[in-house]
């Protein structure tokens, strides 16, 4: 009896498993998600070398470009770099290069932010309130700001957990 039962649960299970894979239906030009329309891939070239080097360059219909290769680096992390490009929604063409290697993400483009320059330069008043500040804190002056003379060592009183 527990032999008939096994080989029926091994029968429904096989009979259950999907039997091959079906072709998608031919796209309408709209995603499933929320009536996105779908873009074309131009070209997608992937080169793949056996020491982690790589090229990408992928284009679609809709003028978004994307180059990027990268090569071992130095520390044995690869170092890569690339530039994409796409036209921002009020007609903008946008451009960003960059290099990715030991010193981190460092992009190029005319788009980004820039930290502003100082407006202006910093008054005489308070470059006398930080030397004063200074000579007081070498004093041992400033409140809540321990002497050199008066920072006692370690506490040497507790010992290892039992």
């Amino acid at each position: 009896m527990m032999k008939f039962v096994i080989l029926s649960a091994l029968v429904a299970t096989a009979v259950a498993f999907p039997q091959g894979y079906e072709a998608p239906a031919p796209s309408s030009g709209q995603s499933r998600i929320a009536n996105v329309p779908v873009i074309a891939i131009v070209r997608d070239d992937r080169i793949s070398g056996n020491d982690g080097s790589y090229n990408v360059d992928v284009e679609t219909a809709n003028g978004i470009s994307y180059s990027e290769s990268g090569t071992p680096g130095a520390t044995g992390a690869i170092a890569s770099s690339g530039r994409f490009s796409y036209t921002a929604p009020d007609g903008t063409p946008v451009v960003l290069s960059f290099v990715a290697d030991e010193n981190g993400f460092q992009p190029q483009a005319a788009h980004l932010p820039v930290a502003p320059e100082f407006p202006h330069p910093i008054p005489q008043f308070v470059l006398d309130q930080i030397a004063f500040a200074e000579e007081q804190r070498a004093r041992g002056i400033v409140e809540g700001a321990p002497s050199r003379d008066s920072v006692s060592a370690p506490s040497r009183s507790y010992g290892r957990p039992q």
